[in-house]
């Protein structure tokens, strides 16, 4: 028989990157959380933690992980059937992990008059959008937006659409790096703005241009630092066209090659066995991203 109290202290040393911090949130001393840990994985037979900085879940621990993710939605939804069930604790918090570039442009909207009806809070892990479904795969996340078509063991991945990047750069930038013209070559000489280590768009569009190697780049880890960067005429960068509508406007920002642009599939990842809420939030979203998101068939 499972102990969830032992499993909660799982969950939060893994969701708080620490054991001082996991103590808090619970509201146990750090000792506490970690005799928890030890008799989990005296139970289990096995580690469930790999001790470093910040703490990794072991396979075992991933397992249980998940686990938990379910038996929290499930529980809300016993609770919203049964309230003498509800022992009035702080709600949880529904932990997604998504991309810069959706949080910044369409998530906000689609899930605002979702969570004020469901009287839902949110946890949301920032992960570039080829990466985002390793949250999921370690269990520390009940859903997920991101690039990855396959979905993870026990999950489902529905398509929500594209999202269409721009190659834009202020006119400043242009006109010093490309004064005959935008070229292939060009841009790969110029320097470009990512967002990540993890972010290969750059990369993935001059490969497109049948440009190989590596090429000079600044590295900056937010969607709006991305926007400003650009325009004050650091680089050029791909950037979501939902973002960019007023810099294009006000001619801040300017097309480098209008004719191609690059969309990037979106999916939402979430467990099935989530229960009525993660059902309810997937129908939601899907309706609302075929609205802003670019059409895509796979």
């Amino acid at each position: 028989m499972l102990d969830y109290k032992l499993l909660a202290a799982l969950a939060a040393v893994v969701e708080q990157a620490g054991f001082e911090r996991a103590a808090q949130a619970l509201g146990l001393s750090q000792s506490a959380v970690s005799q928890r840990i030890k008799l989990l994985e005296a139970r289990v037979g096995q580690p469930v933690l790999v001790r470093a900085l910040p703490p990794v879940p072991t396979e075992i621990g991933r397992r249980l992980l998940n686990h938990v993710q379910q038996v929290r939605l499930l529980e809300r939804d016993i609770q919203a059937q049964v309230p003498g069930l509800d022992e009035g604790g702080p709600p949880e918090r529904l932990r997604i992990a998504l991309n810069a570039d959706s949080l910044a442009t369409w998530w906000a909207q689609a899930v605002g008059s979702f969570c004020t009806e469901q009287g839902l809070l949110l946890e949301l892990v920032v992960e570039d959008q080829d990466v985002g479904l390793k949250r999921m795969r370690a269990g520390e996340v009940a859903a997920c937006v991101c690039a990855s078509e396959r979905p993870v063991a026990g999950a489902r991945a529905l398509l929500l659409g594209s999202m269409r990047y721009r190659a834009l750069a202020s006119p400043g930038f242009i006109a010093r790096h490309f004064p005959s013209g935008v070229t292939a070559a060009g841009l790969a000489q110029a320097p470009a703005i990512v967002f990540g280590p993890d972010d290969l768009l750059q990369h993935r569009y001059l490969s497109g241009l049948a440009v190989e190697g590596g090429f000079a780049y600044h590295l900056c880890p937010s969607s709006e630092g991305f926007v400003r960067l650009a325009e004050a005429g650091l680089g050029w960068g791909l950037m979501p066209e939902l973002q960019v509508q007023a810099e294009l406007a006000a001619g801040r920002l300017c097309e480098l090659l209008p004719e191609r642009p690059l969309d990037v599939p979106l999916y939402w990842h979430h467990w099935r066995s989530g229960g009525e809420l993660l059902g309810a939030l997937t129908q939601h979203l899907q309706r609302y991203a075929a609205t802003q998101l670019v059409a895509t068939t796979t």
